[in-house]
């Protein structure tokens, strides 16, 4: 099969997880199964293997990889996949957490997650889902474009206003290239482009990011078997702040603490990584054990 979408920080999570012959694995946003298959070649248990993802186009690749394995396929979103687990009273060896949006989201222009690439302003990672990026460019009130503007791309008041204010009064809004061509205009130097954290503030509020990850993380040591490793990899300041604070207050403790940090220092790719994947660069991962 193609390599559809090249895993981020894979010998790192290899490294932190260290995965044995029959020990349980669920990823919780297993893609296209890049760390999965490598992970599995080591256990070979895939019966005990559960593999999550809230796109339809992920869950239509891994259906086909594993067509004649009892791997389990969820169709959902890790926070619910994390109560179904728990509530059926399951634990696992490994888990995995990558946050990342995939390259196959952003390379295909339909998904209209990247102003590189004139699409419609969809963006959700969930396909069956009603809110997506148009609604928020023509419906949403200018307070409430300020508000994820300034929570979720971490623009400074004065300049989420003007955004927000050229959105509103720029409806209606039809595509990823017209939105993009528009705040090219507000240019401020280097390398960044000046649509790149307004992009990221819609995908976050359509897809509900960083609130998933904060209902999901405390779960967590529930679903650890003891000496179970998570690993966990995020892709801006936002996501890994949630991962940061997490850890550091569950391994607060001491004997008591449910999980023992594996990263002093969050991991990050190497320059062999980076030369062929040049998206790893903005790639952390943290990784903790259960006591």
């Amino acid at each position: 099969m193609e390599e559809l979408h090249q895993p981020v920080l894979l010998s790192e999570v290899l490294e932190v997880l260290q995965p044995k012959p029959g020990e349980s694995y669920m990823d919780l946003t297993a893609g296209y199964a890049g760390h999965a298959s490598r992970i599995l070649d080591v256990t070979q248990n895939y019966k005990d293997t559960v593999l999550v993802d809230r796109d339809e186009n992920a869950i239509k690749v891994l259906q086909e990889k594993f067509a004649n394995s009892p791997v389990k396929l969820r169709h959902q979103d890790f926070y619910s996949a994390v109560l179904q687990e728990i509530e059926c009273g399951n634990c696992f060896d490994m888990i995995l957490m990558d946050f990342g949006v995939s390259s196959p989201q952003l390379d295909r222009a339909e998904r209209g997650f990247s102003f590189a690439k004139d699409g419609p302003l969809d963006m959700r990672m969930d396909q069956e889902q009603d809110l997506d990026a148009s609604v928020i460019v023509n419906k949403w009130r200018e307070g409430e474009i300020v508000d994820i503007l300034e929570r979720y791309g971490e623009e400074k008041p004065g300049f989420a206003k003007l955004i927000a204010r050229t959105i509103v009064h720029g409806r209606p809004w039809t595509s990823t290239k017209q939105l993009g061509e528009t705040l090219a205009k507000f240019g401020r130097g280097g390398r960044v482009h000046p649509a790149t954290r307004t992009f990221q503030a819609i995908r976050i509020a359509v897809n509900d990011e960083l609130g998933e990850i904060e209902r999901t993380l405390p779960l967590i040591p529930k679903l650890l078997k003891p000496g179970g490793r998570v690993a966990m990899i995020t892709f801006h300041s936002l996501e890994d702040r949630l991962v940061k604070d997490f850890l550091k207050e569950e391994s607060s403790l001491g004997e008591e603490s449910p999980l023992e940090v594996l990263t002093k220092k969050p991991m990050t790719a190497e320059t062999e990584e980076l030369f062929i994947n040049p998206r790893a660069r903005s790639a952390k991962l943290r990784a903790a054990k259960k006591k």
